[in-house]
Order: C-alpha cells, then sequence, then structure tokens
C-alpha cells in the first residue's frame, strides 16, 4: 500500500522566485503508448450490454418484490435495494459520459442521456459540465466544482468563513460527512434539476425535462398509488437515502484528503491526475460495488478507457510512476473513509474561533 499525505503544494512542483511551476517534461505519451499497443483502450461494448442487463433484471426482480410485498414495512428492503440500483445505472451513465461504451459520441450521449434522465432522475448535461470540469483541474482550487464550497468546506479558507451554525458544523463536517449524504440523493435530483431550468444555453433541454419529469412521475405515482402514505414516505426515504450514500461512498474517496493544486499553479497532465487521485483497494469485489472507480488513478489518466481494462492499466501505471518517481497511492475501503473523516475534520479547525482555547481567553480584553 502507498499513501500520500495532503498537501497545499503537491509533490512534482518546484518553487522559483515568480511562484510555483511544474516540473517542465512529461511521460505521459510514453505511458498512452503502452497502454494502447497493450488495447486497452479499445470498446468492450459486450461487458457494458451485459452490465445493463443485469442491473435490469435486478430492477425487474424489485419491481416484482414491490407488487408481491404490497402493504408490508419489508417494502422498505426493496426501497434500499432500489437505492443500490440506480446507483449502478448511474455508474453505466457515467462510463457512457466517458466515451467507454460505444464508438460513437453521439451513441454514448444518447445512452448516458436516457439512463440519467430516464432511469435515474438526474440531467446528463448537468453531470457532463460538471465532471468534465473536474476532470480537467482535479482538485484545483477555482477549477474543481467538486472543491468548491457546498454545506461542506473542502479548503480551509472557506471554511474560516463560516460563521454561526455553519461554523458548528463545520467544525466537526469530518464526523457528520456520512450521515449527511443521507440528504445527498434529494440535493442531487434538485440540483440536476434546476440546472435544467437555468437561464442559457442547455443541451437537450427539453429531452432532458421531459425523461426526468417522465420518470420521477412514475415513480412517485406508483409508490405512493400502491402503498399508504406514511410508507410511502419512508421508502422514498429509504430508496434516496441508499442511493446518496451509495454515490457519496463511492466517489468522495477518490480525491478528498489528496493533493490540493493552488490558484494559479502549473503542472503537468500526468502529475496533475497522479497526485490528486486515489485508488481503492480490497479484492474483486470493490470494482462492480464502485462501478470501476476505485482504478480512479487510471480512469483519470485514461478516461475513455473501458472499466475492464482498468486492473490492467493499474500495473503499467504503477510502475510508470515507480520509475518516474510520483508518488502513486492505494489504500482500502475503510482506510479510505477515515482519511476523508480525518481530512475534513482538520479543514473543520480553520472554523475555529481563534478565542476558543483558554490560553487566548485569558488575553482578551
Amino acid at each position: 500500500m502507498t499513501t500520500t499525505a495532503p498537501a497545499s503544494l503537491p509533490a512534482g512542483f518546484r518553487r522559483t522566485t515568480s511562484g510555483p511551476t511544474a516540473k517542465p517534461t512529461s511521460t505521459y505519451s510514453a505511458l498512452l503508448k503502452e497502454v494502447r499497443e497493450a488495447g486497452l483502450l479499445q470498446r468492450r461494448t459486450g461487458f457494458y450490454v451485459l452490465m445493463f442487463a443485469v442491473v435490469t433484471v435486478l430492477l425487474a426482480a424489485a419491481g416484482t418484490g414491490f407488487v408481491l410485498l404490497g402493504d408490508s414495512w419489508f417494502q422498505l428492503l426493496i426501497a434500499a435495494g432500489l437505492g443500490i440500483i440506480f446507483t449502478q445505472y448511474a455508474f453505466l451513465a457515467h462510463e457512457a459520459a466517458h466515451r467507454q461504451v460505444f464508438a460513437s459520441n453521439a451513441t454514448n450521449d444518447r445512452a448516458g442521456r436516457v439512463l440519467a434522465a430516464g432511469v435515474v432522475g438526474m440531467s446528463y448535461d448537468w453531470w457532463m459540465s460538471k465532471h468534465s470540469r473536474h476532470h480537467a483541474n482535479p482538485n484545483a482550487v477555482g477549477k474543481d466544482p467538486d472543491i468548491a464550497f457546498d454545506t461542506i468546506s473542502f479548503l480551509e479558507e472557506d471554511a474560516a468563513k463560516q460563521r454561526g451554525f455553519m461554523r458548528w458544523f463545520t467544525q466537526r463536517q469530518g464526523w457528520l460527512f456520512f450521515p449527511l449524504l443521507l440528504a445527498e440523493g434529494v440535493n442531487l435530483h434538485i440540483t440536476s434539476f434546476r440546472s435544467l431550468l437555468r437561464r442559457g444555453e442547455v443541451e437537450g433541454r427539453w429531452t432532458e425535462i421531459t425523461l426526468v419529469v417522465v420518470r420521477l412521475g412514475l415513480y412517485f405515482g406508483i409508490v405512493f398509488a400502491f402503498l399508504p402514505l406514511g410508507m410511502a414516505f419512508a421508502f422514498v426515504g429509504v430508496q434516496l437515502g441508499v442511493f446518496g450514500v451509495y454515490m457519496g461512498a463511492s466517489f468522495a474517496p477518490n480525491h478528498k484528503g489528496m493533493a490540493i493544486v493552488p490558484e494559479g499553479s502549473k503542472l503537468d497532465f500526468l502529475r496533475k491526475q497522479v497526485l490528486t487521485s486515489r485508488n481503492v483497494t480490497g479484492g474483486r469485489w470493490v470494482t462492480p460495488f464502485m462501478g470501476g472507480l476505485n482504478f480512479q488513478i487510471e480512469h483519470h489518466l485514461f478516461p475513455s478507457m473501458p472499466r475492464p481494462h482498468l486492473a490492467a492499466a493499474r500495473l503499467m501505471v504503477k510502475r510508470h510512476c515507480e520509475a518516474q518517481q510520483i508518488p502513486y497511492t492505494e489504500t482500502t475501503v475503510l482506510q479510505s473513509y477515515a482519511i476523508v473523516v480525518r481530512y475534513l475534520n482538520r479543514v473543520g479547525l480553520a472554523a475555529r474561533d481563534p478565542f476558543d482555547c483558554p490560553a487566548a481567553a485569558t488575553m482578551r480584553p
């Protein structure tokens, strides 16, 4: 296992009198050539068709169970299962967005839009815009939307700005992060739908609005028509809670607590992606559980690489990084979660009142 500590100035930089600059050379092209010659960038459409079929069978099974159970609190087990199933569909939409599934960009977009908006109930255009900016500049201050303040402070300067209840929350945000994910499913749906109503150009706006409205209408209509009111609300709450936790638990370990790239810094592509990303280990079950996101370093270096090829690419990337003396970080699932909690708590310290400590209190006028 290799680990690196988060840093404000990632390894691979050198500092000059004019500010931080990156090492001038990158060996990414050599690595890319090796990966391409090994055939690891070739599409595996059959794999994704099989994955879609498996997840769809599970969805049909959940629907059958829903009908057979009827008015029973065991329906909450079906709700939890749906939260997992919808997350698996989200993984497939994510991979289509990265052009991993089909050779045609248009076909990938159509599949991704149907899966995201029509099945998961989220805007594909919103996801593409946000996620593309993240991939271009992971953990880069002012550029990566995933570290921008939104309830959670990922940067000390954001934590220091909090006042009132948010100051109290931020001081404990590491411990509260995973419980907060219970509401992330609702947040993702609302935020993505609001993006479809914003002013300006939105690709496929009315297609996505139609898909999302029909999907949510059918879902809520069926749940509230077949279940008693209280049970229906509990069903929806459990499904969205599991969906939010599952999504957050799959995406959070990948970058949180890794190096932060300061504003105005320069870093070559290879180091920018490797130094800010973390792989997650734990056996064969981790890859289907996390939708291939456990190979985050390889995914960021080769975004269009199909999920089945990521494990083989890992060996090449790790060997290349060792030869170039570039830190390659990987850890277990539980350790990654612990790192996220510690990192957020450490950032949250910046929200403390400077007069909170007893020594400082004695110096008050």
